[in-house]
Formats: C-alpha cells, structure tokens, sequence
C-alpha cells in the first residue's frame, strides 16, 4: 500500500534550500506535513523552517558527506518515525570535450549518485521502522529525463542520471518485499538556480512551483513513476526509441549547432 500524502505525513526531504527541493517543501508544508529539510546553506533552510516552527525542522547536511548525515540520522526520529524520504538533492555541471576533465564526471557522479546512495544509510532504516508499525513507507528519488537521449556536454549529468534512475528501479525490485515504494521522478527543464546558469535554449521550460505540484499530485495519486512536462518526456521517449545509427546522427548533429550558438554569443 503506497503512501499517498493523503493524511498528515513525517517526510525527509534533501536539497531543500533552492529549486525543486524548495518549492517541495514549500507545497507540502501548506498540505499540513511534517517535514525534516536538509540542505548545505542553513540560513535558507531556517528561513523555510519559519513556515511552520512546530512542523518542520532543519538538519543541516551535505549529501555526500557520509559524517555529516550520520550526525543527523536522529532528526529522523523526531516525529517518531519517517513515512515518506524525497531524495532530490543534485547538481548539474556541463563538459567542454575540448576541454575534457574528468572532474567534471566525477562531481556531477559523487554528487547525484553517491550523495543520494548515502541518504539512504539513514533514510531506509527510518522507512523500514515505519513499515515495522504497520504503515505503508515511500522512497522517492528525484532522477532526470535528461539521459534518454545523448545530448552533447551531458557526459556527466546524463550518465549521474542514468545511473541514479537504474539505482532507483533496483532498490523498488528489492524493497518490495519489505513494504517500502520508490518513485522514480523525471523532470524535464525547471526554472532554478542550476538551470539559470544553461546557456542553451530549454524547450518547455516550467517553472519550480508547477514542478512541486506535479510531483505531489504525482505521489498523493500513488503513482511510481512521475515524468513531466509529458510534451517533452514523450519527444525524448520517441527520439529514445529511433535505431541508433539515427539518434547518433541527430544527437552529433544537435551538438554542433549548439556550439556554433555558443560560440556566436561569445
């Protein structure tokens, strides 16, 4: 039975200071909540904690920090037990081939991949003691649909994201048994401070707050897969599904259009 948000709910939620993880919390606290908030800028986090000082608390952490989380596995427990962990924390970083540095891959990996596989050092004994009293628990990561198609400079964002959505489906495989969902969600282009930094046109941008709410009605209707804005997910599908040889065409095509754009802005 899938926890469908439709009564008071204790939930984690990471990478709650700006973007999509904000504008979360922002929506469910409104709904009535209890929510855990953790991410790097505590200010922010405070700021959202002022919402609702008797429901929410914040817990300060950088993901990928296996010490830093450990020391905020308590706050875990501060309404008794966790119903609902929305791992959302990530990033975005780009690679110029010309410029090839790993660096790039490992940051844009460490950050989506690891940073969320650590969460759940916490996040799933807090999710199984829930299921031990007898109620329905919810894992949800925040993937991308980014890696369904090659686009060029997403070496390492796409690859983070295609790992992460494979991580995801594995642990719903193996957590079935134990009473536990995962919801894989997979935005498209939404307005925040990462994506304000592309250079690039972002067809069928929306914004963090239409996001929120497509991902809460998502998870209070029980879905398990929640993908938007369904214009693009379903044109990246289409593309997905072309023989290779053709996307490889189309993809290597994309890219050098995209840095002749480049390189007539600069």
């Amino acid at each position: 039975m899938s926890q469908r948000l439709d009564s008071p709910s204790s939930i984690w939620i990471t990478g709650a200071s700006s973007g999509i993880g904000e504008a979360v919390t922002r929506e469910l606290v409104q709904q009535g909540h209890r929510l855990i908030i953790t991410g790097r800028r505590r200010e922010a986090l405070d700021q959202l904690c002022a919402l609702a000082p008797e429901r929410m608390k914040s817990a300060m952490a950088d993901t990928t920090d296996r010490e830093a989380l450990q020391s905020i596995s308590a706050d875990l427990e501060t309404f008794g037990s966790l119903d609902m962990a929305i791992l959302n924390a990530g990033t975005c970083e780009y690679l110029e081939i010309a410029e090839y540095d790993s660096s790039i891959i490992d940051h844009n990996v460490t950050t989506n991949v690891v940073g969320t596989a650590r969460c759940l050092d916490i996040a799933l004994p807090a999710l199984r003691r829930t299921v031990q009293q007898g109620r329905p628990a919810t894992l949800v990561i925040v993937s991308s649909s980014a890696w369904w198609f090659p686009f060029g400079r997403a070496e390492g964002y796409g690859a983070s994201k295609a790992a992460l959505t494979y991580f995801a489906h594995a642990l719903r495989a193996d957590l079935a048994s134990e009473g536990i969902d995962v919801v894989v969600v997979s935005p498209g282009f939404v307005k925040t401070p990462l994506t304000d930094r592309n250079d690039f046109p972002m067809p069928f941008l929306v914004s963090a707050q239409d996001a929120a709410t497509r991902i809460v009605n998502g998870l209070r209707k029980g879905k398990t897969e929640i993908a938007f804005p369904k214009r693009f997910t379903w044109t990246l599908k289409l593309l997905g599904a072309l023989p290779q040889g053709l996307i490889d065409r189309m993809a290597a095509s994309m890219s050098r259009q995209s840095r002749k754009e480049q390189e007539s802005n600069e």
